[in-house]
């Protein structure tokens, strides 16, 4: 057994990551979410770390109920990854080119396109069901309707924050494009919608933390919830699937006589609920800040600006519910990132890496995430290291 087990309310908390280590406020959380009644297990993931309601980093295991802010408000939120057949050799010495065009295909921040992207237009874009999920979008929350034309033009796009996209290489010198992004502001406004709805319940009332309100099975709110919850998982899917193929779109117009192709896609969510089954027992696994790790299912784990990620498969450690971390985990907030690194230390530590490099983004600065090495190490009997993967172009928002 690599993980710890600490004492909590209703169930053991499971931890893959050293107690004494996370900071209190974080503790506090945990030990506040094994206090549910509904609860059947906790696994915390070694980039644990404070979060709005549950900690980020933590895989929550519920019968007949789901708390929305255990998902968080970037519904569907993940990553995808492709290895093309270009290789180092094949990038020019000067990224800012690549780095400039990915920027002009998606939109950063707050943008959008100026009209909604056609993926039929695309590459190798999945389109089945893709009009059967627009047509179900007049079946989520009233409360959303007014920004269907937002969401139909912020399809593709990036976000801002931890969200990026990267040409990275692997250890055989092979050209990797890996993307990290969610459900965009439609996702946040259902997630705080129905966040706001479960606290109001009677049922939620007596609860250490209001932030965990849970929306319970057989219920007209629940159907409700899990009615918008399943379909903004679904947005982020397609947003992701979309800005990957506008990144191989570029790579395709820029290396015209390597002639590139490309490997399938892999992708994982990493805040998202999963039906699952627990010795025999029907549960709602909620992962905030965590991916699945079934046997052999692939996943990755993205480091910060300017260290490692990794392409890992899972080795279906049920202890964990299956699961393994979504990354390196913050290990100070962004203010204190902000108050402690400079635009030079930024410079440093980003090194070798085509990004933004100015105070905008001093927040996402390596320093103020935990080694990913270490996250790797500590969750060894979760995954297995696929394929190690450095940055060298990276695009935020």
């Amino acid at each position: 057994m690599s993980y710890t087990e600490v004492p909590g309310a209703r169930v053991p908390i499971r931890m893959w990551a050293d107690p004494a280590e996370i900071e209190d406020v974080a503790m506090r959380q945990l030990r506040n979410v094994s206090t549910l009644p509904w609860i059947e297990g906790l696994a915390v993931m070694p980039d644990v770390h404070f979060g709005k309601g549950a900690t980020v980093g933590s895989v929550i295991a519920l019968r007949d109920a789901v708390c929305p802010a255990a998902v968080g408000v970037d519904i569907g939120c993940g990553m995808s990854a492709v290895r093309t057949s270009l290789t180092a050799s094949d990038l020019p010495g000067d990224l800012s080119r690549l780095r400039s065009r990915i920027e002009a295909a998606i939109p950063v921040g707050r943008g959008m396109h100026d009209e909604p992207v056609d993926p039929r237009r695309l590459h190798a874009v999945p389109t089945a069901g893709w009009d059967g999920f627009w047509s179900r979008f007049d079946g989520v929350a009233g409360a959303v309707h007014f920004r269907r034309e937002r969401a139909a033009r912020q399809m593709g796009t990036l976000g801002g924050g931890n969200h990026f996209v990267e040409l990275c290489v692997d250890t055989s010198d092979a050209v990797w494009v890996m993307l990290h992004s969610g459900s965009r502001n439609i996702g946040k406004e259902l997630a705080e919608h129905h966040i706001g709805q479960a606290q109001k319940l009677p049922h939620n009332q007596g609860l250490v933390d209001r932030d965990l309100a849970v929306f319970v099975a057989d219920t007209p709110q629940m159907t409700a919830y899990r009615n918008d919850l399943f379909w903004a998982q679904e947005y982020a899917r397609h947003n992701r699937d979309v800005m990957m193929a506008l990144s191989l779109d570029v790579l395709r117009t820029e290396f015209k006589k390597a002639k590139p192709v490309f490997d399938p896609v892999i992708s994982c969510h990493h805040n998202y609920v999963s039906e699952e089954r627990y010795d025999g027992v029907d549960l709602l696994v909620t992962r905030k800040g965590a991916i699945r790790a079934g046997d052999g299912e692939y996943g990755i784990i993205p480091g910060s600006m300017g260290t490692r990620s990794y392409i890992v498969k899972g080795l279906g450690n049920a202890a964990s519910f299956n699961s393994a971390s979504h990354g390196a985990g913050r290990r100070m907030s962004r203010n204190a990132a902000k108050r402690r690194f400079t635009v030079r230390d930024l410079e440093r530590q980003t090194q070798g890496v085509e990004c933004r490099k100015d105070a905008g983004v001093v927040d996402e600065i390596p320093g103020a995430y935990k080694p990913i090495e270490q996250v790797i190490d500590r969750q060894r009997d979760l995954v297995e290291v696929v394929t190690e993967l450095r940055q060298v172009v990276c695009v935020k928002g």
